[in-house]
This record gives C-alpha cells, structure tokens and sequence, in this order.
C-alpha cells in the first residue's frame, strides 16, 4: 500500500513538474491540435520579442513637442515626448491599442482620439482632457464606425464621418467636442466608402470624397447648410482615382492625388474657375502616397513609392518647384506633418535594421533630428542583410517581383524558405524590420520572401487590377513561378518551403496549399478566406460593397459559381500538407467562421492543421501577450513540419 502510494505521489509530483514546464495557454485562447510548448521557448526567442517601434501621431498646437504611439505593456497606447530624445510620458492606459489623435487645434487643452473593442475595428470617438486627465465617449452607438474628426478653420468644431445611422452607411455629423448637443447630421451617404478631406476657408462647405474600389474614387462640396453635394471630379464615371487633400488657402482650388493619364498617383491641383487640373508632380514616375501642406499653404512634403522604398519630396507652391531630399537613408517613411512654423516636419522612419522611430527633418540645416529611439530587447541587427529585390517572369510573362530576406551568413548549404504573402489584396510587401520574424533569419537559418503578385500595388494600376475578377487565380499562378525561381536558386531548398499569409495573403496561402501541395511543406493562415461568397455574405456591410469591385459581385449566378469553384474550402481533400490557422474571434472583414469552416472541413478529412484564435482579436493579433503566444506555436510548427 506504501509502495503505490509513493508511486503515486511520484506520478502527481512528475506530472506537476512537467506542466510547469510548458506555457499555460491563456483563457482567451482558444486552441486546437497545437501540442504543449515548452518554457524554455520564452527565454530562447526573448531578445525577437521585446522590441518595439514608434509613429508619429499629432504635434501640439503651441509648443513643439507631440503625441507618439508606442508600447510599453500589453499593446500600443499614445505617449508624450517634449523634446528630442526626451522620455515617453504615457497618456492613454487601455487594454485595446490607441494609436491616433488630434488635439484641440488654439491651445491643447484637450485631444480627440479613437479605440475600437476587442479588435472588432467599431472604433469610437474619445476626448482627453490634457488637465484633468479625464477621457469622455463622444460618438454614439456600440457598433458603428467613427472617424477621428477634421478642424474647421474658426477651430471650434469637427466634421466626422460615422456609421451610427445602420451601421452600414458612412453619414457625415458637425460637432462642438465640448458639447455633444450641437452634434448634427449634414451628410447622409449611400455606402461604406465615404471620407472628408477637408473644410473650405469660410466653413461653409466640406471637401469630401467617395471611394468606389482603390482604382476609382470621386471628389464632391457638401454644402454644410443645404446637407446638398455637388459633385466635382470627375463629372462622368470613370475608372481614374481623385483623392482629395486640401483646400488652397485663397480657395481658389484644391490639392489632390489622382491617376487621370497615368499608371501612378499624382500630386495634382484642381482649379474652380478654370476647372482644370494642374498636374505637379509629372516628372516623377512613382506613386505619390503621404502627403503634408504646411500651416501657410506654402510647402507641400510629399513622399514617393520607388521600388518599395520613400523618396522625399517639398515643392514650392509659390515657386512651383519641386526639391527631393537626397540626405535621407534607404526606408520606408509615414506620419509626414509640419510643424506649425514651416521650418521644419515630422516622419516615422522604418528599416530592415531599425524599428521605426519618429525624426523631425529641419529645411534650413537640412539635417534629421532623432525624437524617439525605440528598443530592439537585445536582437542582435548585425547579422540581418539588406534585402534584395527580386524578380521573376510568371505564366503568362510578366514579371512579378518581391523582397528576399537572406538567412544569416553563418548559416550554409541550400536555406529553407518562408513565403509571406501580403493582404489587401491591393496591399504592397516593402522592405522593413522584421521585428520578431528576424529570428528565423538569424537562429533557424530560414530565408523569407515577400512577393508582390499581380493586384499589388505601387506597380501602377493596370498591374492593380490585373488580378480582379475572373482573373483571382492568377495571382496564385505568381507564387507557383516563384516556387520554380526557388528550384532553380543554388542558396535555396526547394524541398522545404511554407507558405503564409494574412487577410487576402490568407487566401493566397490557402489556395496555394491545393495548388502546390506537391512543391511545399505546409502552411500558415491567418484570418484568410476560405470561400469568397460566405466571405461576401458575412463581412460587415459597410465594406461589402468595396470588395465586391475587387472580388466579384456574387449575386451574378456566373460569378457566384466562379467563386465557390476557385475557393479552398471546396479542395480541401487536395490539401496534404499541415496547416496551420489563426484567427480573431471579432474579425469584422474575414469573419471568423471563415477559419471555422476551413479547420472542420480540414478535420473531416483527415488532415492535419493546428488551430488557434484569440476571443479578443480582430484582423490580426494587436495585444503582446497574444502576438507572443502566436509567435511559440508558430516556431514549434515551423520546427516540426518545414525544418524536420
């Protein structure tokens, strides 16, 4: 009787022993197939995991010092920097990420801000009293959609746009932020594309804009008294985008982005009179994408997409010139503003060796001022290599290039590769910081490619739509010429490839698991489509109608029928390789039950795929502790079924 008991004892104390050895899997998570990680996996990949970056967000009004968003915690919050390398004083203390704002535009005495709820992206609109530190909900409605808000010139209202009228138009509403009682509605829309750029000089009317698809949008005025909308630009559809930016400060016109007469986006000027449009930015061949206009209406900074990597530039609006900055580093820049002064801008400055951080450029000494110099936790940047740009022809001839992230030199003979396939679909893969996925270069020895298929942008928008309709599959067909360019690289294992993705790279992955399930080791989804037309009928209704121009409008029978024949949901027998799906229970774009159908069906027949969702996500993990979890289980499945 002793005997069993000390056997039994020793079982109990074996079995605790061992549980405290692997990662407990927090209670929002939910997990399937993926086996009990090991703790000691924290402490190995802990220097890829606690770096972190930093954006510009707004500068204040009267002292030049600003709002940034980083992360100190769980998940990105607004912090305040009063100077260059200054400490970040954080303001915002949410469990859900906060990362824009814009403050009261005479003295600062309060900013606006938004937060969604669990990822759900039914962001409301917030006030924060710089004084007092209190935080008041302005916009109305749990599940609607509410823009941050643009100043009127007088400084005492916002105009935003919302979709608390059916959670499915985009309305637009003036308001006094100090009172909510003046909130009224002088915009009422048909779809979920609506946007204000800005307000005219006497605030009487609000530039507004109406995106169609990303290669067709329409510039109106909505006068504020009347709630009428006149339309501008162009006055007959037609498949050309016009962005609006700003109002000219004499009213005489305003600054746009269009493509009319072009493959890219240009920096443009709309006259009233002549009703004319002044092309500005002509002799640059490349998408014009960030753009500023200084307080005075005198400079504008703009920024160009060359090949995946920003070029800056200011042009004279008096002058009608434009100077390119040619002193700023090989990067990818966002977050352009003027400081109120016009002397000088604010930028967030990304790398493939630097996280980003926020720099002021100043005109007149013509040099960088570091404002924020984020931690790396430790990684070692020495060993990443400059990637390189590459290109291949695919099926049909046309080339299809992409972004090659070697493994480190250390590391030798043929490398296994990670395909990673970006969303959108009208998104770009540009060079960056890895961050975390780093540590796949520098301590697995795995190689990662990032492509650009047809339906990317940055590559002009015949090469934008290239892929729209009927013609989906043949974005699929890029990534099976990208697995012959792998065969043929004398530094790259044919035999040993993933292919991964997220939102419409998602997709990519999924369709690729059947169609080369032959020439790759496995897979990972995450908050992919499975089938476009259970896709198209549970996305949110205010961006159903979008895709619909990108995917196909599936109330057409012989659309309808096309998709169900191209979705992965329905080959699922013809997938043989592991998979492995992540999703956000609060996706409001790929619904969840996008991943559910796909995990079940995979089940039903046999295969094998791992499985995990967080009940406090939407497009994609935003919280660390998540971000974290995801990242163990994804090396325990890249170990498993890509490097054994």
């Amino acid at each position: 009787m002793k005997k069993s008991l000390s056997l039994f004892l020793l079982v109990v104390s074996l079995k605790t022993i061992s549980q405290t050895n692997v990662i407990k899997v927090p209670e929002n998570l939910v997990v399937e197939n993926i086996p009990q990680i090991n703790n000691s996996v924290v402490n190995d990949v802990k220097s890829y995991t606690e770096s972190r970056g930093a954006s510009f967000v707004a500068w204040h009004p009267t002292k030049k010092e600003m709002i940034i968003t980083t992360r100190f915690a769980n998940s990105n919050q607004l912090h305040y920097v009063k100077m260059p390398g200054g400490d970040r004083q954080q303001i915002t203390f949410f469990e859900e990420p906060v990362g824009t704002a814009n403050f009261e535009p005479l003295n600062g005495d309060y900013f606006l801000f938004g937060r969604d709820n669990g990822g759900n992206e039914f962001s409301q609109l917030y006030k924060y009293d710089t004084k007092n530190k209190k935080v008041n909900q302005l916009s109305v409605g749990k599940r609607t959609q509410n823009s941050l808000g643009i100043w009127n010139n007088k400084k005492d209202k916002i105009a935003y746009s919302s979709t608390r009228r059916n959670s499915a138009d985009r309305d637009f509403f003036v308001m006094n932020p100090l009172d909510t009682n003046t909130n009224i509605l002088v915009g009422e829309n048909l779809g979920g594309g609506w946007g204000i750029a800005d307000w005219s000089p006497s605030d009487e009317s609000l530039l507004i804009g109406e995106g169609i698809s990303v290669n067709e949008s329409r510039i109106y005025l909505l006068d504020i008294k009347t709630k009428t909308k006149t339309r501008i630009l162009p006055l007959k559809d037609e498949r050309t985008t016009y962005e609006a930016l700003e109002f000219s400060k004499d009213g005489k016109g305003f600054f746009l982005l269009t493509n009319k007469d072009s493959e890219f986006n240009r920096l443009a000027f709309y006259n009233f009179e002549t009703k004319n449009i002044e092309v500005i930015s002509s002799k640059i061949n490349w998408g014009i994408e960030d753009v500023d206009i200084s307080e005075d209406g005198q400079k504008i900074v703009f920024s160009a997409n060359e090949n995946g990597l920003s070029k800056i530039y200011i042009y004279s609006v008096l002058e009608k010139s434009i100077i390119p900055l040619s002193n700023i580093p090989n990067c990818t820049i966002g977050g352009l503003s003027w400081y109120k002064d016009g002397k000088s801008f604010a930028l967030t400055i990304n790398s493939f060796n630097s996280s980003s951080d926020i720099f002021e450029y100043n005109l007149e000494t013509k040099s960088l001022i570091r404002w924020t110099e984020s931690e790396l936790g430790g990684m070692d940047v020495s060993q990443l290599q400059e990637p390189l740009l590459v290109k291949w022809k695919s099926f049909d001839g046309k080339e299809i290039s992409g972004f090659y992230y070697k493994a480190a030199t250390k590391f030798t003979g043929k490398r296994p590769v990670i395909i990673n396939i970006h969303g959108g679909p009208e998104g770009q893969s540009r060079p960056g910081f890895l961050g975390r996925n780093n540590y796949y270069l520098n301590e697995l020895g795995v190689s990662i490619i990032y492509p650009n298929v047809r339906g990317s942008d940055g590559f002009g928008k015949t090469f934008l739509d290239a892929d729209n309709g009927f013609k989906r599959e043949e974005s699929v067909k890029d990534i099976g010429a990208l697995l012959d360019w792998i065969a043929a690289q004398p530094d790259l294992d044919k035999d040993r490839v993933m292919i991964t993705g997220g939102s419409y790279g998602g997709y990519m992955t999924l369709a690729c698991s059947f169609w080369y399930a032959d020439k790759i080791r496995c897979s990972l989804d995450v908050v992919g489509i499975s089938n476009f037309n259970t896709f198209l009928k549970n996305t949110e209704s205010y961006r159903r109608d979008l895709r619909r121009v990108e995917y196909g409008d599936e109330r057409d029978a012989k659309m309808a029928e096309f998709l169900e024949k191209i979705s992965p949901l329905n080959h699922t027998k013809e997938i043989t390789k592991p998979m492995f799906i992540v999703q956000g229970e609060n996706d409001p774009r790929v619904p969840a039950s996008e991943a559910i159908q796909m995990k079940d069906k995979i089940k039903e027949n046999g295969g094998t795929v791992w499985f995990l969702m967080a009940k406090d996500e939407g497009h994609g993990f935003r919280k660390k502790g998540n971000i974290d979890f995801q990242f163990y289980s994804t090396l325990e499945f890249v170990r498993k079924y890509l490097l054994n």
